[in-house]
């Protein structure tokens, strides 16, 4: 993420992993002081009872959180605070396995744990007793605890007390009871005495054992973020895959570490769909995002909350809380600001992204449609605003052409659609100084685009989405499209000044006006344009293109009518 920190945190088990023998060397201490003093978080993560990790390791306080009892306890050891997880152990139980004679015994806050061979006595005695517990096994230790209760519940309530996502979390252990909190983090990593079934699930394995891979471990994340290519693995996200060449099946695939990706073209040519399977994408894998919607285009999307309306703007505070403490995926609906107005607040906001991007590593994403309204090219501001990286954000525009520069060279990847990718490319190189090779011309199938990416171009397809975008047609037919977005009835005199703020209005207007006007917006292409660029409705600018020359006003008004009250009123009725 340019300068930015991905991996915030790193968490570790104890036994086998940070120590040998029940103790840490000094070197393993060494490393994860540097590790602290780098302002990442350290958490541990045990299956040890909290008096007996403090006689064993003293200096608890190095950590932030630990999670101990094999998840049924978490200790803030700066304050001393436990916070019991899970049920306490029932006293049926632990009488029952006295009674048995099971030695060593111990019971803590939520666990009851032993030592092979007892754990066929402590099976039997929770069958007996008709309990809902768990057993589980960590080399020789058994470890009875509620269901649900191990150490990925527990990491994931240290991750919550932190504001920290499990994606920008490194993870070590060793042995089978690290699992699950493993397969939580970003990144899985075992340490070279791992059992093998640990370094098989493990994306990363250590070239040393113990505290000595651990403080390898540590020095990859200090000298460069761990920028390892299994470290990628749980990052990326799917985006569109080659049409020629190569082989298909292989993912071209988005990483958050790298810079902005551009979607641009034509209204109409797939980048609201592209968005959407982009979307859902980060839905499916837990990465939280937050949405720019200048035009209320995304507030059906599923899995987010939206914030603002056409009458109402949204508060700044709200994003930030929404994004930040509450963890939530937010799409910020700016419709209720003047066109105009709408640079600034994205303004406000992109410092708020990124200080929570620096801090705990969210939002993962940042989407921002209608970029050429966000950080239009005049926009002085830009400048100061845009940082040199903008890193894990999808920008969507018609022509990049209108871009901010400092906003385009933020950009590493450019998807063009639509029916001239070209056109889309040489844009987007004259506006952000970058080259971008020989393009092809030729007309791309749906869902298909022209990708560049490192200096190189290919024809790209992406996956559709799961579900389709619903437009807004309310909005179109019945809303306030603001003055920037109406259609205006001047005639070819430039006499008339007559606004249309949406399609019924426009329909109304459009009654009235004298066979002068009418005929000469129609034969100059206006109605066409506005219907694709305002409305967004290519369908609908098809049919009034193919609207005969020599149609009279009153056909070629009916037809008009005809179409916009077949594709608008039918669809807000259904909505009701």
């Amino acid at each position: 993420m340019g300068t930015t920190m991905y991996y915030l945190a790193l968490a570790s088990d104890y036994d086998g992993t940070i120590a040998e023998h029940g103790a840490v060397d000094q070197a393993t201490f060494d490393a994860l002081c540097e590790l602290k003093r780098s302002g990442r978080r350290l958490i541990l993560v045990s299956g040890r009872e909290l008096p007996d990790l403090q006689r064993a390791f003293p200096e608890l306080e190095l950590f932030d959180l630990a999670v101990l009892e094999n998840g049924g306890l978490l200790y803030e050891p700066a304050t001393r605070t436990e916070t019991v997880l899970g049920e306490p152990p029932p006293a049926a139980l632990v009488e029952r396995l006295q009674a048995e004679g099971v030695e060593p015994l111990s019971v803590g806050r939520c666990i009851v744990a032993t030592w092979t061979p007892h754990e066929h006595t402590v099976l039997a005695a929770i069958r007996e007793l008709g309990l809902e517990l768990q057993i589980i096994f960590n080399k020789g230790a058994v470890m009875v605890l509620p269901p649900g209760v191990n150490k990925a519940s527990g990491l994931h309530a240290a991750l919550e007390r932190l504001g920290i996502s499990a994606h920008n979390v490194v993870g070590v252990g060793d042995a089978e009871n690290d699992h699950a909190f493993l397969a939580e983090c970003g990144v899985p990593v075992a340490v070279a005495n791992a059992l093998p079934a640990l370094k098989e699930a493990a994306e990363i394995v250590t070239e040393a054992p113990r505290g000595a891979g651990v403080a390898e471990l540590v020095a990859a994340m200090l000298a460069n973020d761990l920028d390892d290519p299994r470290a990628a693995l749980r990052r990326r996200v799917p985006f569109a895959r080659p049409v020629d060449g190569g082989d298909a099946a292989a993912m071209i695939e988005l990483d958050p570490r790298d810079g902005a990706t551009l979607i641009a073209g034509i209204s109409g040519g797939g980048k609201s769909t592209i968005a959407t399977t982009v979307l859902e994408r980060f839905v499916e894998r837990g990465f939280q995002f937050c949405v720019i919607d200048p035009e209320g285009d995304y507030g059906e999307f599923k899995g987010a909350v939206v914030l603002g309306d056409a009458q109402q703007p949204p508060a700044l505070e709200d994003v930030v809380e929404l994004l930040g403490p509450r963890m939530e995926n937010v799409v910020v609906n700016l419709l209720g600001f003047d066109i105009d107005e709408r640079p600034g607040f994205l303004a406000r906001l992109l410092p708020e992204i990124q200080r929570l991007r620096a801090q705990v590593g969210r939002p993962q994403w940042l989407l921002i449609d209608e970029a050429h309204h966000m950080f239009p090219r005049e926009w002085v501001p830009a400048e100061a605003v845009v940082p040199e990286c903008l890193p894990a954000t999808l920008m969507i525009t018609v022509h990049p052409e209108s871009l901010a520069p400092k906003l385009a060279q933020t950009a590493t990847t450019v998807l063009a659609v639509g029916s001239d990718p070209k056109r889309v490319l040489e844009e987007f190189a004259e506006v952000s100084g970058k080259p971008v090779g020989e393009v092809p011309a030729a007309p791309l199938e749906p869902r298909h685009g022209i990708l560049w990416r490192d200096g190189k171009v290919q024809e790209v397809e992406v996956d559709p989405p799961k579900e389709r975008l619903k437009r807004h047609v309310r909005k179109y037919a019945q809303g306030d499209l603001g003055p920037d977005r109406s259609f205006y009835f001047r005639g070819p005199d430039g006499k008339l000044n007559l606004r249309a703020n949406n399609l019924m209005i426009f329909l109304q207007i459009a009654e009235g006006v004298d066979d002068e006007t009418w005929l000469f917006h129609l034969q100059n292409g206006d109605y066409a344009r506005w219907f694709e660029g305002a409305v967004k409705d290519d369908r609908l600018a098809k049919e009034v293109r193919e609207l005969p020359e020599q149609a009279d006003p009153a056909t070629s008004r009916r037809a008009v009518k005809e179409a916009i009250e077949r594709l608008y009123t039918v669809a807000v009725k259904a909505q009701d």
